[in-house]
């Protein structure tokens, strides 16, 4: 519940600094000269770029959420069996451990988004936050029957 109180927070304050972004693009372009209009233009489409991220952002974590609530109707969600430091932290070891079982049964199934599923858990808590990403989409792409690159 905190992340999603979290996350609705910094999203509710990026939209609050792209409407001011673009109301300076907007002021820059009332201005009327060729610079002014130039630079307006540059400022509008940084808050473009950044709600089209957002956008995506928002609903790569919804889809994701999703395959989590159904994996865990399924009883197939993955157990937290790591083990922890003094300080609460994640053990690497273990982590390690955990995801060469991960990763030999994705590579036992590599057509189920479950497995890619739980991959992608196992990347996360081994620290490599872009593979967990990229091996999330490809749980994604699976469940939803979509083609997924190599």
């Amino acid at each position: 519940m905190r992340a999603k109180i979290t996350y609705a927070v910094t999203a509710a304050v990026l939209v609050v600094y792209f409407v001011l972004v673009g109301s300076r693009g907007v002021m820059l372009i009332q201005s009327g000269t060729l610079l002014t209009v130039t630079f307006g233009v540059a400022v509008l489409v940084l808050p473009v770029i950044g709600i089209w991220f957002l956008w995506k952002n928002t609903q790569f974590v919804k889809k994701a959420n999703q395959l989590a609530a159904e994996l865990d109707a399924e009883g197939g969600l993955p157990v937290d069996e790591l083990k922890r430091t003094p300080g609460g932290r994640i053990d690497r070891d273990s982590a390690d451990e955990v995801f060469a079982r991960r990763k030999a049964e994705t590579e036992d199934a590599p057509e189920d988004w479950r497995s890619w599923f739980r991959l992608a858990i196992a990347y996360h808590d081994a620290r490599d936050t872009p593979r967990a990403r990229k091996a999330m989409q490809h749980a994604i792409a699976l469940h939803e029957g979509k083609p997924v690159r190599a």
